[in-house]
Formats: structure tokens, C-alpha cells, sequence
């Protein structure tokens, strides 16, 4: 099932308002609350997507076989 890309462009204007108060030295934004619900939505589904997105890193690491590593130091006969 393909994964649908996830729509930032809530975000991406809320950082460039903030970074736009920054610059002009303004103490404080305030978003209307259609902005602040469609940012709080936007974030729910980013924060929901990094979850399953770990959940199935975890699992996929644990499903698997112990990867065993050998190293080996010092081929001489010397040691």
C-alpha cells in the first residue's frame, strides 16, 4: 500500500510567520482558528506517521535474524 505524502504546508507557513514576527521584532502571533486547527491537524498526522513509521523500524529490526559481525585483529603471527 502506497504511503501518501504528508501535506507540510500548514507548518511551513506557521515557521515562516514566526520567522517573519522575529525579524520584525513582534512579541507575539496569533492565528485564526481555522489556521490553528488545520496546524494542530497537520501536526497530529506528521506526529501519528513518525510513530507507525518507528513502530515498523522496531519491528522489522526485531523480526529478523541476530546479524552476527566477526572481527578480526592483528593477522600476524606475531600476536
Amino acid at each position: 500500500m502506497p504511503i501518501e505524502p504528508l501535506n507540510t504546508i500548514p507548518v511551513q507557513q506557521f515557521i515562516q510567520r514566526v520567522k517573519v514576527a522575529d525579524k520584525s521584532k513582534v512579541k507575539e502571533v496569533k492565528l485564526s482558528i481555522d489556521d490553528a486547527k488545520t496546524l494542530a491537524f497537520t501536526l497530529g498526522e506528521i506526529m501519528s506517521r513518525m510513530e507507525g513509521d518507528l513502530e515498523r523500524f522496531v519491528r522489522e529490526a526485531n523480526s529478523g535474524e541476530n546479524e552476527v559481525i566477526s572481527v578480526e585483529v592483528g593477522k600476524t603471527s606475531g600476536w
